[in-house]
Parts: C-alpha cells; structure tokens; sequence
C-alpha cells in the first residue's frame, strides 16, 4: 500500500482547491493529469469528469463522490474509507460488495 501523496499537479491542485469546473475545464481542453496514489480526502467532488482516468492508490477517505462515472476508470488500490457514494457509476469488473467493504471498512479495491 501506498502513502497517499500531495502532488504539485495544477490540476490535482484546482481539486484541492474546490475548483471542479475548472478541473473538468482543463481536462476538456485537452490537459494531462495524473491522480495516481492522490490524497483526495474530504473533499467535494460532485461532478468530476474522472473519463478513463487511472486512479490507481488514490485515497477517497470522507469525500463526497456521489453521481460520479468511474466506468472505463482504473480503481486498482484505491479506498473509499467513508466517501458517500450514492449515484456512482462503478467499473463491471468491481463487485457491489467490494465497494461496500471499501466504504465501510477502509479496504483497497481490487479491480480484476
């Protein structure tokens, strides 16, 4: 397990400082952005275009996901220890009950 990791990405950096339109701006025009093993804890992220994003060890803890697609995203590692995730899309490849076990224990996800 990784340590979750503060990057200096400018657009990691706009999500830390609630600016999700911006984000979704910045990813729309074409800008590159590695969440890879992010800390994204506690944090509004309702609305967030994550389309085929590789969130491989990002850590969700506390943070609001609710009506995200994270269809066509790689979740492999990542935790969402406490994350309200009401209206979510979820890849087929990760069952209903590892995401429970992921929201209520804290545990990794594991994506086939």
């Amino acid at each position: 397990m990784t340590t979750p990791q503060i990057s200096q990405d400018p657009l990691y950096q706009m999500l830390r400082n609630d600016d999700v339109a911006g984000f979704n701006q910045a990813r729309e025009s074409g800008q590159a952005c590695d969440l890879q093993g992010c800390d994204l804890r506690g944090l509004d992220l309702r609305k967030l275009n994550l389309t085929g994003m590789d969130l491989t060890d990002t850590y969700f803890r506390g943070s609001d996901l609710r009506g995200i697609d994270f269809r066509g995203c790689r979740l492999d590692g990542a935790s969402l220890a406490d994350a309200r995730v009401s209206g979510c899309y979820f890849p087929n490849d990760i069952s209903a009950t590892e995401i429970q076990m992921s929201v209520s224990l804290g545990t990794r996800l594991r994506q086939l």
